[in-house]
C-alpha cells in the first residue's frame, strides 16, 4: 500500500508494524501534543502563535551498522488535522539497538508553512531548516524562539533529549485510511 501510514512501536526490545489509520495517528498526535504542552515550559504558548504544527508522535530508529528511522504524523492547522506525513531517515556508522522519540514542528509563519506544504517530499537541511530547541527539563523557550521560521522539538520518555540532530531527515505526504 503506497501511501499507508505505518505505526513503528517500540516494546521493550522488539520493533512492531502496524497498519494506522487516520484515527490512530490523530489519537497518538493528541498525546504527543499533551506531552510537549506539559514538558516544555512555553510550549503552549508558542503553540498558540504558529501556523501549522506538525507532530509525530512516535518515530523509531533501530540499526546495526546502517540504521533507519520512521513515523508517522499529522499537520494541524487551528487544531484541526489538515494532512498526514511520514518521515523517515537513513544512517550509516557505528551504531547498535533502537530508540524511539518524538519530534514536533511549529512553522511560525504563513510563508514557512506554504513552502513546506507545497514540497513534493521535504529534506531537512536541504528544502529548509529547522531550529532546534535545546530545552533541558523545565526549561524554558527562550523569547527569540518565534523569530525562527520553523522550530523543532525532539523529547522521549525522559524529557527533551540534547544534541539531536535531524538533518536528513524526510518528510512527506502520506494517504493512512
Amino acid at each position: 500500500m503506497i501511501g499507508a501510514a505505518l505505526v513503528v512501536v517500540l516494546h521493550g526490545t522488539t520493533l512492531e508494524c502496524v497498519a494506522a489509520t487516520k484515527k490512530d495517528i490523530d489519537a497518538r498526535v493528541d498525546t504527543a501534543l499533551e506531552r510537549f504542552y506539559k514538558d516544555v515550559s512555553g510550549g503552549a504558548e508558542l503553540a498558540k502563535s504558529a501556523k501549522g504544527i506538525l507532530a509525530f508522535p512516535n518515530v523509531v530508529k533501530a540499526g546495526f551498522g546502517i540504521g533507519g528511522e520512521y513515523g508517522a504524523g499529522a499537520l494541524r492547522i487551528d487544531g484541526k488535522t489538515v494532512e498526514y506525513y511520514s518521515t523517515t531517515a537513513a544512517s550509516v556508522g557505528f551504531q547498535i539497538g533502537a530508540e524511539s522519540k518524538t519530534i514536533v514542528l511549529c512553522f511560525m509563519n504563513d510563508e514557512a508553512l506554504s513552502t513546506f506544504r507545497a514540497s513534493n517530499g521535504f529534506e531537512i537541511g536541504v528544502d529548509g531548516s529547522v531550529a532546534l530547541i535545546d530545552v533541558g527539563a523545565g526549561g524554558a523557550i527562550g523569547t527569540t524562539t518565534a523569530r525562527e521560521p520553523v522550530v523543532g522539538f525532539v523529547f522521549g520518555h525522559t524529557g527533551l533529549m540534547a544534541n539531536i540532530s535531524l538533518e536528513g531527515a524526510k518528510i512527506s505526504k502520506i494517504k493512512p485510511e
